[in-house]
């Protein structure tokens, strides 16, 4: 016992050592980001969404992040989603959870919902979680238009994503510009150096932005459809003019539209709108992003021509220089084989190049001894960085491909039975009566109240002739 203390000690300096040589010799890590945006039109979702998230392609993005609108949501099956998840939630989560991934953070506003899916290895470097959501419906009383945004903190660096569904009809345009200022002045996050969504090191916007193509007769617009002259039509995209005119959409770059126009199609058909109303085609369904620039001089000056906190912002320019990021797109295009909406959705594929600020998580965890139902268990758990942790900090067990962090089968609360036997580590006892694990592999994730994330997890460990039961009492999702 004693020399098995000894040793894990030895590893936690080892480790703790570490962590403050991370900062030297740091390359550049680059992880793939999957972005989805599909209008659903109020229909329930497909049985099979692995062409969506195109799940045979060999290798696998590390972040997914899917926008929809305009999912279903009449009043009782609103409350009823808000209770127990949603149907489209479920179906991305038990099509990537098989693969690896964890829903690590969600949010819901009437047809508005945006999803972020992570791989697990990544879920204790993705901190400093936030959702915030906007209405422009009804004069900002109706969210049946407006935005929902996540955002987080990857490795250190600052992402913030927006889903939006912006005013429609043609003539809508400037509105449509205006809503989207709203926005982005009305959200907020409660941190100081990234308050606003622009404030954010890499910002991706995108949803049913609803922008038509001006001018062009329908006759035109479906020849050039047809021809796949795409060019032809991009002038007259109004998303593109307005871009020539208006500041803030400028600061957001968007691949080529070379793909056909994703509104409006017949249900289950790849015919534009054959109704009485026959809308024209356009690109309604898009994807952009911006990485943050670097200030200026003459951004960075007051009227004095001096700047009083010169200084700090020199300091974070230079953290900047020292922790770059670099974003680039592999891939923009819709998916024409789903046809249960009037609109297609749309897929962008990105690298994100960036150097990690930590590699090491804040808490180290893991489960000591023979875990199953004839033996009480000990879980041991280390921290390996300073950070807020309190009396509602939880460890969780879950079984290998959870879904999300509410997908537990049990869990303990880091201060209740726990003993302390040196000043680095701790152990936190459970009763037999609290392990109703099925057998299999499993792993422990201590989840921070504070952060509201997960902070550490557990290499997989076996557990075994453990009983088919699930802990209810005191139930914290």
């Amino acid at each position: 016992m004693f020399d098995s203390l000894e040793r894990m000690e030895e590893d936690l300096s080892q480790t703790l050592n570490s962590v403050s040589l991370e900062q030297k010799d740091r390359k550049m890590d680059t992880f793939g980001l999957y972005v989805v945006t599909w209008n659903v039109a109020t229909a329930e979702p497909p049985d099979d969404v692995n062409s969506l998230l195109q799940l045979s392609s060999p290798k696998k993005p590390d972040l997914y992040v899917i926008g929809l609108q305009e999912v279903k949501a009449a009043p009782l099956k609103f409350v009823t989603d808000l209770a127990f998840e949603d149907s489209w939630s479920h179906v991305f989560m038990n099509t990537l959870a098989p693969l690896g991934y964890i829903k690590v953070s969600s949010i819901r506003m009437q047809g508005l919902l945006l999803l972020f899916f992570s791989k697990l290895e990544h879920a204790p470097f993705i901190r400093d979680i936030q959702v915030t959501y906007t209405r422009t419906g009804l004069y900002g009383y109706w969210g049946n238009k407006g935005g929902v945004s996540i955002r987080l903190s990857f490795y250190g660096h600052m992402l913030c994503f927006l889903n939006c569904h912006l005013t429609a009809h043609m003539n809508y345009a400037s509105q449509r510009v205006d809503d989207f200022e709203y926005i982005l002045d009305a959200q907020t996050f409660d941190t100081k150096n990234t308050p606003r969504i622009l404030d954010h090191k890499v910002v991706f916007w995108f949803g049913d932005l609803n922008f038509r193509i001006e001018d062009h007769g329908m006759l035109f617009v479906r020849n050039c459809i047809t021809s796949q002259r795409f060019n032809l039509l991009w002038p007259k995209d109004q998303l593109t003019m307005m871009k020539q005119k208006e500041a803030t959409l400028q600061k957001f770059e968007e691949g080529p539209l070379d793909f056909q126009p994703t509104y409006k199609f017949d249900l289950n058909s790849d015919d534009y709108d054959t109704s009485g109303k026959k809308r024209k085609p356009a690109w309604c369904d898009r994807i952009l992003w911006r990485v943050k620039p670097k200030s200026s001089p003459s951004e960075e000056a007051n009227e004095d021509g001096h700047n009083e906190e010169e200084p700090k912002k020199q300091l974070q320019e230079e953290h900047k220089d020292e922790f770059p990021l670099k974003l680039s797109q592999e891939y923009y295009t819709s998916k024409m084989e789903y046809g249960i909406s009037d609109h297609k959705p749309v897929i962008g594929i990105f690298h994100l190049e960036l150097k990690k600020m930590y590699e090491t998580p804040l808490v180290q965890v893991s489960a000591e001894g023979e875990w199953s139902a004839d033996f009480d268990a000990l879980i041991t758990y280390s921290l390996l960085q300073s950070f807020p942790s309190s009396a509602w900090d939880w460890i969780g067990l879950y079984k290998v491909g959870f879904k999300s962090v509410s997908d537990y089968i049990t869990y303990t609360w880091v201060k209740d039975d726990q003993v302390s036997f040196s000043d680095q580590l701790f152990q936190v006892y459970v009763n037999k009566d609290e392990i109703p694990v099925l057998g299999g592999e499993c792993v422990l994730c201590y989840y921070s109240s504070s952060l509201q994330c997960i902070v550490g997890i557990s290499q997989p460990f076996k557990a075994s002739n453990i009983l088919l039961l699930y802990f209810v009492s005191s139930n914290i999702r």
